[in-house]
């Protein structure tokens, strides 16, 4: 999800919660304790130089229960942090800590900010000798000359 549908969607809402992949739920006493800009430069393993630009939350919860940070808050961190810091309209990535720092996407389903997990790849697997992945399907789907009894074909 870009930037500008997070703000979007924020600002018709009433409250902010996370679902995690799990289904479990970032705890309603959160706070966003960054808002920033990730930037990224890298050789992939074929040599070719790359670029990743994001944009970063970090959530954290603390032991002040009470704590609930509304939306129109949120939206007025993320207007600061697009003024102060040049914040271009960029997939969001969200740090939250489980047994590690945990990095997902996010994304809007069924009415509420769902945390997706993220996956490492190759980004040069032609030049790596991975094969490509063959297509499987199972035996019942391919279509075979199928004989019924009295028809002659056996």
């Amino acid at each position: 999800m870009k930037l500008s549908e997070f703000k979007q969607i924020l600002k018709d809402q009433t409250m902010i919660s996370f679902k995690l992949p799990d289904g479990q739920y970032v705890p309603s006493h959160f706070h966003v304790t960054e808002v920033g800009s990730v930037f990224k430069h890298f050789i992939d393993c074929g040599g070719t130089v790359r670029t990743e630009n994001r944009v970063n939350f970090q959530l954290w919860e603390a032991n002040d229960y009470d704590h609930r940070l509304h939306p129109e808050k949120l939206v007025t961190i993320i207007e600061l942090s697009e003024k102060t810091l040049n914040l271009k309209d960029e997939e969001i990535e969200v740090e939250y800590q489980g047994e590690t720092i945990g990095k997902y996407g996010i994304d809007w389903i069924n009415g509420e900010f769902v945390l997706t997990s993220t996956t490492t790849d190759c980004l040069a697997k032609d030049k790596c000798g991975i094969p490509q992945e063959k297509i499987k399907k199972p035996l019942s789907s391919l279509s075979a000359n199928k004989c019924t009894p009295g028809s002659g074909c056996c």
